[in-house]
C-alpha cells in the first residue's frame, strides 16, 4: 500500500476538527475525512507533544501587578478577533467534512 502525503494545512485542519468536537472519536473524524484513523491519531499525538513542549518552554516572568487597562483592552480585542477567526475556520472544516463524507458514500 502506498503512503499518502497530506499537506500540513490538511493535517492542521483535521486536528482542529477533532478538537472542535468533544464527543467525537478519532475513528469518526478519520472516517469523515477519508483517512486512516491511525494516521489521524499520530497527527494528534505529534500536535499534543508540540503543545506540551511549548507550554513547558520558559515564559516571561509575571510581576504580580495588574496590567494597565489599555493592555487588557488590546488583548481582549486581539482575542475576540482570534475567536472569530477560529469560529470561521471551524465552520469551513465542518462544511468540508460534510462534503467529503457525502463524496465517500457509495
Amino acid at each position: 500500500m502506498a503512503m499518502k502525503h497530506y499537506p500540513p494545512e490538511f493535517k492542521a485542519d483535521a486536528i482542529a476538527l477533532y478538537r472542535s468536537r468533544p464527543g467525537a472519536t478519532i475513528a469518526q473524524i478519520a472516517t469523515e475525512l477519508g483517512i486512516n484513523r491511525e494516521t489521524l491519531r499520530s497527527w494528534i499525538r505529534k500536535d499534543d507533544d508540540q503543545r506540551s513542549a511549548q507550554a513547558s518552554a520558559p515564559t516571561r516572568a509575571r510581576t504580580g501587578t495588574p496590567a494597565p487597562r489599555e493592555n487588557l483592552e488590546e488583548e481582549n480585542k486581539r482575542l475576540r478577533a482570534k475567536v472569530a477567526e477560529l469560529t470561521t475556520e471551524r465552520e469551513i472544516l465542518r462544511k468540508a467534512a460534510a462534503y467529503f463524507a457525502q463524496e465517500m458514500r457509495p
